[in-house]
């Protein structure tokens, strides 16, 4: 069964590519995204990493949490679901104004 990771305190420069590397190293990778901000298309800092094999997840886990990477000190996690968020309001402006 497919565990999903949650990697934080990335550097910005992090790639899909270099995350995927860095984890392959332990096992099999199903997929690895760094997230980005859509307004900027800059990195958020953080990713998800899948990997193939539970027992390499947590072999990762072990290895990479706390780890030097690029200079920062790795957060390596398994992913928490997403929970029930509020729904977002479109738009902006000014709210229960006068007109």
């Amino acid at each position: 069964m497919a565990k999903k990771l949650y990697v934080g305190n990335l550097p910005y420069s992090t790639t899909n590519d270099d995350l995927a590397g860095t984890f392959s190293q332990y096992g099999e990778v199903s997929s690895a995204t760094v997230m980005i901000d859509r307004m900027t298309g800059r990195s958020r800092g953080f990713g998800f990493v899948e990997m193939a094999n539970d027992d390499e997840a947590d072999k990762a886990v072990e290895e990479l949490n706390g780890k030097d990477f690029g200079g920062r000190s790795l957060v390596v996690n398994e992913a928490r679901p997403m929970g029930e968020r509020p729904p977002r309001h479109e738009g902006g402006g000014f709210h229960g104004g006068r007109r």
